[in-house]
């Protein structure tokens, strides 16, 4: 895969890179998360009108016909300023989901709201004992005269407060397998939906959803029953590229917050960025960063070229390895700040939480480090 990025690519990222430095900057996100709304309407609109929400999306259905490389570009700058608006659960989660899933016919319907930002989708798909696994789903879709009747649980929904409607992963009939998850999608506010709204650790919006006889007719089931995995899992890997490439994004912005922390901070006369122990972690913190770049960089070329075995490795592999080395970073940032990094008033402290609550999202590391292995056994044994 080329990473050498076009003309239009480079254009992509300054645009979002200018819209975080001249109008998301900390004073203004913290104003955000004191409404305690999840984001703004006016930045969500921002978003479209710049392209940044179809650029992964078909251009026979309003995208600009980009791919995954685009959304890690958008998504890495978006991960530079702690974005709080639901970029990942509605633009690439669930628009990713449903353009993979959905017929024709769907797909026309749907894809051009989500593409000019009128309308969001969210991807309920996570339940309780899941970890990550997408295959793991006890929310059931019985069969009626008029369609299906959905009950279970879906949480945490991500980007779900202020949603038009939900994609939920179930479970069709009594089926077991694979083949019998299907995908679903329920309009907010049908009868029996309960949404309660709440705020994840890092300030960005999600929500729990349970489904009480929930009835939606035939034409809500997207594409067909045995297809509702595969494309589940196609979702959920452009959301987990998303999210390492914010993650390479908040690294990147705590180690220059830090490196400049350590140069006009002063002790005995001189700065403590002159201190060796210093300039030693910091060489840590740059060193685990392009560690955790070089794994977002196969992640993306196996999206593009590998088999969906192999991709799934990847995905597990970049999630557990690229969530670990945030934490690190971003914790190593605080010591180096000292007591100031601690407070709520002063932005690294943010870029931590930001990185522990990504490290528990679509599973954490010792879930996809033990697909990880449970894949490699299996590689010996056929070999």
């Amino acid at each position: 895969m080329n990473f050498q990025l076009d003309a239009e690519q480079q254009l992509l990222q300054d645009s979002v890179r200018r819209f975080i430095d001249k109008s998301y900057g900390f004073e203004a996100r913290a104003a955000l998360l004191r409404e305690h709304q999840g984001g703004s309407a006016a930045n969500w609109g921002i978003f479209a009108d710049n392209g940044w929400l179809a650029a992964a999306l078909p251009e026979a259905h309003g995208g600009l016909g980009g791919g995954v490389l685009d959304t890690a570009l958008i998504a890495q700058e978006l991960g530079r300023g702690l974005v709080i608006e639901p970029y990942l659960g509605c633009a690439v989660l669930a628009a990713q989901t449903l353009a993979a899933a959905a017929d024709p016919a769907q797909q026309a319907a749907w894809l051009p709201a989500l593409a000019d930002g009128s309308q969001r989708a969210a991807l309920a798909w996570c339940e309780a004992s899941s970890h990550g696994n997408p295959g793991f789903v006890e929310t059931v879709a019985q069969p009626s005269a008029d369609g299906f009747i959905l009950r279970g649980t879906k949480s945490p929904v991500l980007g779900a407060q202020g949603a038009h409607r939900y994609i939920v992963s179930a479970r069709v009939g009594a089926g077991q397998g694979d083949d019998d998850i299907a995908l679903f999608l329920v309009e907010a506010g049908a009868r029996g939906l309960h949404e309660r709204a709440f705020l994840l650790h890092d300030g960005c919006g999600a929500s729990e959803l349970v489904l009480d006889q929930v009835p939606v007719g035939r034409s809500a089931l997207l594409g067909g029953t045995g297809s509702g995995l595969a494309a589940l899992r196609h979702g959920l890997a452009h959301g987990i590229a998303a999210q390492c490439a914010g993650l390479v994004g908040a690294m990147e912005k705590a180690v220059e917050m830090t490196a400049e922390y350590l140069r006009v901070r002063k002790q005995f006369g001189v700065a403590i960025g002159s201190f060796q122990a210093l300039q030693h972690r910091m060489a840590d913190m740059a060193a685990e960063m392009e560690i955790a770049r070089a794994m977002l960089h196969r992640l993306l070329a196996s999206l593009e070229t590998d088999p969906p075995a192999l991709r799934q490795v990847a995905v597990s592999q970049a999630k557990a390895l690229v969530g670990r080395a945030a934490k690190y970073v971003c914790g190593q940032a605080i010591q180096l700040h000292g007591g100031i990094g601690m407070t709520e008033e002063y932005a690294i402290g943010h870029y931590y939480k930001h990185a522990v609550v990504a490290d528990l999202l679509f599973g954490g590391a010792d879930a996809h480090e033990a697909a990880c292995a449970e894949a490699l056994q299996r590689s010996l044994a056929v070999s």
